[in-house]
């Protein structure tokens, strides 16, 4: 269904980054009671990663995890979602899927909300790489993804979410939250067409 006034395309800018928003075991390990189903992201993000790298554009992972003082500050959040304090700082939950491992010169920025932006140096960062498009993939697409994406937008950049590159727990919420970003906050496209992005930023790269 398509709203008269809303659903135009941002596009693509000159300047992109990509972000891996909480891609760790946390999350993508079965076992643990914050898992969703993201072995297909996995394999996508995989391609992005590769594709990003060869272009040398900014790649940036977020993990969320709480050390003891951390609870105070996220109190609210905590006792909204009890399952968060499996997110302890330093156990192997809060370590980023070895499958999709960030090189050493990409940074890992620990939150502890939803938006990649909040609290964390995300903003500073991208503006002092120039970029003006963030790439936005990993989970949830109804939590943390649509909250920067969100978030970017209001900071000014171009928001580009690649559909098969996020997941979330629950079939209906991705989708219905796949419609808003895409209606509302930014660009919902393939990996497909993000890869064809990448590879003319890959040509121009200095």
């Amino acid at each position: 269904m398509h709203i008269e006034g809303f659903g135009g395309r941002g596009g693509f800018g000159r300047r992109p980054a990509l972000i891996v928003i909480d891609m760790t075991l946390g999350f993508t390990d079965p076992e643990s009671p914050l898992a969703c189903d993201l072995e297909g992201p996995v394999g996508e993000i995989r391609k992005l990663l590769q594709a990003a790298r060869k272009a040398e554009i900014p790649v940036v992972f977020t993990t969320v995890a709480y050390r003891e003082s951390d609870r105070l500050t996220a109190a609210a959040f905590i006792d909204k979602v009890p399952a968060l304090l499996t997110l302890e700082a330093g156990s192997r939950w809060a370590g980023i899927d070895p499958r999709i491992a960030p090189l050493e010169s990409e940074p890992v920025l620990n939150k502890l909300f939803a938006s990649a932006f909040f609290g964390t140096p995300l903003g500073a960062l991208l503006t002092a790489a120039g970029v003006d498009t963030l790439i936005i993939t990993g989970a949830s697409t109804s939590g943390c993804v649509r909250a920067t994406a969100v978030d970017a937008l209001q900071h000014g950049f171009r928001p580009v979410v690649p559909r098969e590159a996020v997941g979330d727990r629950n079939p209906d919420a991705h989708e219905a939250n796949l419609y808003d970003i895409d209606a509302k906050y930014g660009d919902v496209v393939s990996v497909g067409e993000v890869l064809e992005y990448l590879e003319r930023a890959a040509a121009v790269a200095p």
